[in-house]
């Protein structure tokens, strides 16, 4: 049985899934089609937020740990950040030689809000759900928003599929993207938020807490998942660029790819959850990261877009385990007390590491070409595999060891 606030972050999910699939999903190929992008300005799309985010999170944390609540500041966070979906649609206006710029500033500017929200969100969502029931409710929580998802990427890919090198299309997206932002604000206000106990003046000055980083448990989930986002991220500007410039795909085969790989995601949620129960986290994201490290090596086989439909399935089997197991081992290893300092740090340093993947592998198209960076990106990706192998050893070690010595003691 849900809770009131399971059922509206539910309804909260909604709305801001198909805000951003309206908006987001398409910027690459806006870019591209409409703008005239380079290479180096799509890598720019999925580097420039992070980099906007890496310089925002810490003031951004800090703010959030002074209040007693979060949900309003959260709330206007998020509507601040959905404007800049009315300004994009205003980007055409512009000069010609000067629209990709402007855009990519847009894009940038609009993560200075939307980084409050997403620690906001995140840190009072973890206090709101009890962690028996995180599992079972991040896994549906999910899977109800992928399928969302898909079907208004479905809905949009069949009514805009003769409209890709049409300004107004796309500029209609966006209004409508703002419309649904309106509802995320709603739906994030209807929260009913426990106030924080008030803190001493020591802690509300305090900016950060050092002793997180010797939290061993802690220490080793930075570490892998910094090496599996590097190796993740780095392909996302490589495959915008596959897929619009060499495969040539148009909006209606980019929403197939994105509705063919949430489709698998639907029916894998359940599948994750019940293997980390069983086993643990961790080791399920050596098995995400060794089938994640299948997919650059796989799209660079054909641009016949049926097979690349298929490789984004096989891929989103993957990207659903990610999506659901790495936020769940942030809280399972982030101190129960410090889980905002913990969330913050990671937050600060997955951004950083967001802003220099993307350009690493757009520098690694132009030396090396399309074949051979993707190439390097498998590779990579595998290699983070190992990292949460052996993380997983550690700890099951220590695990085991514990264990013994228990049963020798009694």
């Amino acid at each position: 049985m849900r809770t009131y606030n399971e059922k509206v972050s539910i309804y909260h999910g909604m709305v801001s899934t198909i805000a951003l699939n309206l908006a987001s999903n398409f910027f690459p190929i806006f870019a591209i089609s409409i703008l005239g992008a380079t290479n180096y300005q799509v890598g720019l799309i999925s580097s420039l937020p992070p980099l906007i985010a890496l310089v925002t999170t810490i003031p951004a944390a800090i703010l959030l740990n002074r209040l007693e609540q979060q949900r309003k500041t959260v709330a206007m966070s998020v509507f601040w950040a959905r404007i800049m979906f009315l300004l994009l649609a205003g980007v055409v206006f512009i000069q010609t030689t000067y629209q990709a710029w402007a855009f990519l500033i847009i894009v940038a500017l609009m993560n200075i809000p939307g980084t409050i929200s997403t620690i906001g969100w995140q840190t009072f969502i973890s206090g709101m759900i009890n962690e028996e029931r995180r599992g079972a409710f991040f896994s549906d929580r999910n899977r109800l928003l992928t399928i969302v998802g898909m079907i208004t990427t479905l809905i949009i890919g069949i009514l805009m599929k003769k409209q890709t090198e049409h300004a107004a299309a796309y500029q209609l997206l966006f209004i409508i993207a703002f419309l649904f932002g309106l509802l995320e604000v709603y739906f994030l206000l209807k929260h009913k938020e426990e106030p924080k106990p008030k803190s001493s003046k020591a802690e509300k000055n305090s900016s950060m807490d050092w002793s997180i980083f010797r939290d061993q448990g802690y220490k080793w989930f930075l570490i892998t998942a910094l090496c599996f986002n590097f190796s993740w991220q780095m392909a996302w500007g490589i495959f915008n660029i596959y897929n619009v410039k060499y495969a040539h795909a148009t909006i209606l085969w980019i929403s197939i790819f994105s509705v063919g790989s949430q489709l698998v995601q639907i029916f894998s949620f359940p599948l994750w959850r019940k293997w980390a129960e069983d086993k643990s986290n961790t080791l399920m994201l050596v098995w995400v990261a060794t089938g994640m490290a299948t997919a650059p090596f796989l799209t660079v086989l054909s641009t016949n877009l049926v097979y690349l439909t298929f490789v984004q399935m096989t891929s989103g089997f993957f990207v659903s385990g990610t999506t659901l197991l790495l936020f769940n081992l942030l809280l399972e290893k982030s101190p129960k007390e410090k889980r905002t300092y913990c969330i913050t740090t990671y937050n600060v340093l997955l951004s950083f590491v967001a802003f220099i993947a993307p350009q690493i592998g757009i520098w690694l198209l132009e030396v090396t070409g399309i074949q051979k960076s993707m190439g390097i990106s498998s590779i990579l990706r595998f290699m983070s595999a190992l990292v949460f192998l052996l993380m997983y050893i550690k700890f099951n070690n220590k695990k085991n060891q514990g264990i013994w010595e228990n049963s020798f003691e009694k």
